[in-house]
């Protein structure tokens, strides 16, 4: 089972390069599912209903999202409706949509959100032993842990090791060279890294995210522009077994 996984996907450069890049990237390398996370995606930060469906026509199969899945209204009720889009399992119960998903009968694809320097939420750890126990009959389990601290990323992808397929991070959109298949078979990268603008401060303008440093005066920052980066993982995992065979990543860029 090959499963090609996408990091934060900024605004409409990050979009455009999925639709231009995707069916390519398909063709070469077969993946049987496609995830993406794309909290970024309406012009920089949340999602709405268009941009999610802009990305399931390029060819993602599901959407993860993380802290910014609540800041354009209009996916609200998406979250509940059929399309395949999941926010993270830890938020506080009663919220509208789901933390996981089950794709193509066999995969369940997973969305956590990290408590250190984002925010008050329910313990991914804990809400990961429950899930699990609640549906333990599927062996492919992947993870999108939408988390800054490296340390939590790595705690968590320890403490599943060999209990999930992989635990890919995202976030930061800075992507990390620490691939790696865990000694019990869990597959393992701290942060998958952005698809967004390449002369850019993690996908905004520089001279905007510069001024604000400078400033400490809030305000809304502008996506950058120019030559796009797309970052992704490919994971090959056992269908018996559950466990990852290779974890690599794929990058291309595009004017």
């Amino acid at each position: 089972m090959l499963i090609l996984s996408f990091g934060d996907i900024i605004g409409r450069p990050g979009r455009l390069a999925i639709e231009k890049l995707l069916p390519e990237l398909k063709r070469q390398y077969k993946p049987n599912i496609v995830i993406a996370n794309g909290e970024n995606v309406a012009g920089g930060i949340g999602l709405t209903k268009l941009t999610a469906e802009d990305l399931f026509k390029a060819g993602v199969d599901v959407i993860t999202s993380g802290n910014h899945i609540w800041a354009q209204k209009d996916i609200i009720p998406c979250l509940d409706s059929d399309m395949p889009i999941i926010r993270p399992l830890n938020y506080p119960p009663g919220l509208p949509g789901n933390g996981y998903l089950v794709i193509k009968n066999k995969v369940l694809v997973v969305n956590l959100i990290g408590r250190t320097f984002i925010g008050n939420f329910d313990c991914p750890f804990r809400a990961m032993d429950k899930l699990l126990s609640e549906i333990p009959q599927y062996k492919i389990v992947i993870i999108d842990f939408h988390a800054e601290a490296t340390s939590e990323k790595m705690a968590l992808g320890r403490y599943l090791d060999g209990r999930v397929s992989a635990v890919l991070g995202t976030h930061t959109h800075v992507g990390t060279i620490d691939l790696q298949i865990l000694p019990q078979g869990t597959a393992y990268v701290t942060d998958i890294g952005m698809t967004g603008p390449v002369d850019s401060v993690i996908g905004d303008d520089v001279d905007a995210v510069i001024e604000r440093f400078l400033s400490m005066i809030p305000k809304r920052l502008s996506v950058g522009k120019g030559k796009v980066s797309i970052t992704a993982i490919l994971t090959d995992i056992d269908d018996a077994t559950g466990k990852a065979k290779s974890i690599e990543r794929i990058t291309r860029e595009i004017e």
